[in-house]
């Protein structure tokens, strides 16, 4: 069931309309998304590179870049361990990239999803102690790793931890004590102790204020690394990090950049999944670029989605790009099979009583997880975790509700599992198979979800009337892109309307267009993707809707339409 919640922030729109010269509309939905005070508004308007925070300010960056300084002096072996995802590969590629272009020979490892698991590794750390190593920086991972950097640290090689993941905590009379590796240097924005004004960064976002402190540091323009800045836009959409701060204004930015991409591998990928020559999006991140680059992690080898990245010939970049996206078709089809599985079980079983799900699909592939999970989310509105068999007992992911903090609630449950991390929204976990019982047992019975919290909301900007979708209105609502989580679409609603002359498009015919009347008479074209079948039964009854506006641009002549979204009636 949905709940309609109409968003009512109270601002002076006509004075912010004024001094920022957009309308108070406009100024009104700036607010919806509690943009608030003149420098935040002025940031999320026109916000540049130049906005960006120091590096310097994030505890313990100082030391990593004195660190880094003296090794490279000193000529010494550096490998950067990144993980296998779309943000540990690009973190993996900046350091990399910042490194050779100081003319520094470092080399890279990612932990492969099935043998290695997920972050640094013993296993990881003895390679790189065969090989000659003597510094790794880790990437996206490593403020869990206490272990395995104590074990490094015992052979005597320097550690230096970027991440952006919460660190792990015991709690200890109610308090939370927090466990930092034993690393020489742990730069992690959301390290209690760090007073960077934003924790919200991926980790190639850290690894690019690394590399940037540390050019600055030696006298170098960082300005040479700002073509960079289009892979840490590509990590933060593909990670699903807030747009908010900072990290709008990298998207935003590194957006621009990727449409005149000078990285090979990028402009191929853009070329082979049919996106060459259009305004690329974050939705276009989220949903073509990002799944071919994290499908070599989940189904091959992150190692090649990096290659992609570093490709140095056309014919190199042609050849990975056309891999990667071939195995994202096929992860595609393992996904919708897993996907189906996982809701037959759900509906013969008790499973569907339980407040949080957890779902044991053995022959899953284990790299499609959270994928699933994502989709179960979707589709029941709770948090859910799926398991998978791995090589040793049982591993998967996890994909909340916003109502819900996964890190937390595992952290409550740690005795059952014998490895987890992550976020508050996502997570991953791995348990021995005779703990699967108790695990679904303890973690639904610690759930506080109330029947509220477990139904999807749907968050309405404002009434208002189909004469206000207009070229101009969808010409203004672009001054807040990019569009994506913690910056969401703008929702409007209209009660009353009619809906008229339908019709069925589309190849899977899952495209609905009609023609929307409001209370006032004006009409309007629309359009509805989903489950047409069930507004198609509901055409000529008052309804009330809710809808983002656009322009349908059709031989030389624009027209207003409306993108139907939810309906009730």
């Amino acid at each position: 069931m949905e709940r309609w919640v109409m968003l009512r922030k109270g601002a002076d729109f006509s004075g912010i309309a004024e001094k920022y010269q957009i309308s108070p509309r406009l100024a009104c939905l700036i607010r919806n998304r509690d943009v608030i005070g003149d420098e935040a508004i002025s940031r999320y308007l026109n916000g540049t590179l130049g906005d960006l925070y120091d590096g310097m300010l994030m505890k313990d960056m100082d030391k990593a870049v004195a660190i880094l300084r003296e090794k490279i002096e000193a000529g010494s072996r550096i490998r950067v361990i990144g993980d296998y995802d779309i943000d540990g590969v690009n973190a993996t590629y900046i350091l990399l990239e910042g490194l050779r272009r100081l003319g520094v020979e470092a080399d890279s490892d990612i932990p492969d999803r099935i043998a290695d698991g997920y972050g640094l590794s013993v296993h990881l750390i003895q390679r790189a102690l065969d090989d000659g190593v003597d510094t790794v920086i880790t990437c996206d991972n490593g403020i869990a790793a206490a272990e395995e950097i104590e074990f490094a640290k015992e052979e005597g090689m320097t550690v230096i931890v970027t991440d952006h993941h919460e660190v792990p905590y015991e709690e200890w009379k109610g308090e939370k004590q927090y466990l930092l590796p034993p690393a020489d240097a742990v730069v992690d924005p959301k390290r209690p102790d760090c007073t960077y004004p934003f924790s919200g960064l991926c980790g190639a976002a850290v690894a690019y204020k690394l590399m940037e402190a540390l050019w600055e540091s030696m006298g170098k323009d960082a300005e040479d690394l700002d073509d960079l800045i289009e892979n840490v836009a590509i990590a933060t959409v593909g990670d699903v990090m807030d747009l908010q701060d900072e990290n709008r204004i990298f998207v935003k930015e590194g957006l621009q950049m990727l449409a005149r991409t000078r990285n090979l591998g990028l402009r191929s990928l853009i070329e082979c999944t049919g996106l060459g020559g259009k305004k690329i999006s974050a939705y276009h991140i989220g949903f073509v670029l990002g799944p071919c680059i994290n499908a070599g992690g989940r189904l091959d080898t992150a190692k090649r989605a990096l290659d992609l990245l570093r490709a140095r010939s056309k014919r190199e970049a042609d050849l990975l790009a056309g891999d990667l996206k071939a195995l994202n078709d096929s992860r595609k089809e393992m996904t919708e099979a897993a996907v189906k599985e996982a809701v037959t079980m759900v509906e013969a079983s008790a499973l569907k009583d339980d407040r949080v799900l957890v779902i044991y699909l053995p022959e899953c592939h284990e790299s499609l997880a959270g994928i699933v999970a994502g989709r179960i989310r979707e589709r029941y509105d709770k948090p859910v975790f799926v398991l998978t068999r791995g090589q040793e007992g049982i591993k998967g992911s996890g994909r909340s509700v916003e109502a819900y903090s996964m890190y937390e609630e595992l952290s409550r449950c740690k005795g059952f599992l014998t490895r987890f991390g992550g976020h508050r929204q996502a997570a991953g976990l791995s348990m021995r198979r005779e703990n699967l019982e108790p695990f679904r047992q303890a973690i639904n019975e610690n759930c506080s979800l109330s029947a509220a919290d477990l139904s999807e909301k749907v968050v309405i900007d404002m009434e208002m009337p189909f004469s206000c979708v207009t070229e101009a209105l969808v010409e203004e609502l672009e001054l807040l892109e990019p569009f994506g989580k913690g910056n969401t679409k703008p929702v409007f609603a209209a009660r009353n309307v009619r809906l008229t002359h339908p019709k069925i498009l589309g190849k899977h015919r899952n495209v609905l267009k009609m023609q929307a009347q409001d209370q006032a008479g004006t009409v309007i074209d629309a359009l509805y993707f989903g489950e047409v079948e069930d507004l198609y039964a509901k055409t000529g009854e008052k309804l009330t809707l809710t809808y983002y506006p656009g322009i349908n641009e059709y031989m030389g002549k624009a027209t207003p339409q409306i993108i139907i979204t939810h309906y009730q009636g």
